[in-house]
């Protein structure tokens, strides 16, 4: 290859990096000004036609927390999120123990069904299962809400789970029988502290994809039952002339949670391990 050639070469791989990453800084750009807008419009007296608001004030968030009523609001986010959590691990690690382990016909089929509510849009099976719901009464509860909010979380428990049982040598498991452990037992006090990186993964990605959750929530959500995100919602495009301040008061403290939660996922989970481990242990048929 001639020098010119080699320096073409370099230059076009040159153009597209920066391109790219042009790209990117312009992405990073906008989002980090649209939260600055929100952020300074939440503490702001009046902000029109100027570059700054006139005044400052955190009166906005009080105003937000009574309007809204977010301490109940709250409060059942945690109650739903939580929940959600503990069902969900309840169920899938030992439905993951069991995938993990055993091999039987049409088990790919069965990993490739509960991959389906975590490739489909919510919306498009959120709308029967809202109908169902309303026919069993449980729409606009609490338990309807944690329910609907399993249907794409214990999948996913599932899905991340069985690569980290996979991984544990089954020796372990026939030396605790040998030494008189039973099921319960070997379980219990040997693969639970084995499963528990993957365990506490799997409960901070779930709940903070639970708190993000919105479409499933608001359409089976009623007026007791509504988590932040649908509260939010409701208060950006219900009925009735709210200023907007307080608005955005109310979606700042939704993105500091939501923030506060990502953050403590990131701290102990690496999704690039989670990936890894996946394409590590593949499931067999």
């Amino acid at each position: 290859m001639s020098t010119n050639a080699w320096n073409a070469g370099a230059l076009r791989d040159r153009a597209w990096r920066a391109l790219i990453w042009g790209v990117i800084a312009f992405f990073l750009v906008n989002v980090g000004m649209l939260i600055v807008a929100v952020a300074t419009n939440s503490v702001a007296t009046r902000w029109l036609g100027t570059w700054l608001p006139e005044a400052y004030t955190t009166g906005w968030y009080l105003s937000a927390w009574k309007e809204f009523q977010l301490g109940h609001v709250l409060v059942v986010t945690v109650v739903v999120v939580f929940s959600v959590v503990f069902f969900s691990l309840l169920l899938g690690v030992p439905a993951a123990y069991t995938l993990a382990r055993k091999d039987f016909r049409g088990k790919k089929l069965l990993m490739l069904l509960f991959l389906l509510p975590l490739m489909v849009p919510p919306i498009t099976y959120g709308i029967p299962l809202a109908t169902v719901m309303y026919q069993l009464h449980l729409a606009g509860t609490l338990p309807g809400v944690i329910i609907a909010n399993m249907i794409p979380a214990l999948p996913f428990v599932i899905l991340v789970m069985t690569p980290f049982v996979e991984q544990i040598d089954t020796n372990i498991e026939s030396a605790a029988r040998v030494f008189g452990a039973n099921t319960r037992q070997m379980f219990i006090y040997t693969l639970v502290p084995l499963l528990a990186p993957g365990v506490l993964a799997a409960g901070l990605l779930v709940l903070v994809r639970t708190v993000a959750m919105f479409e499933l929530t608001f359409l089976v959500a009623g007026p007791d039952s509504q988590t932040l995100v649908v509260a939010l919602y409701y208060a950006v495009f219900a009925a009735g002339v709210r200023a907007g301040q307080s608005v955005d008061a109310m979606a700042m403290i939704y993105m500091a949670i939501t923030m506060l939660w990502l953050l403590i996922a990131l701290r102990f989970v690496n999704p690039t391990q989670l990936v890894s481990r996946v394409k590590e242990h593949p499931v067999n048929a």
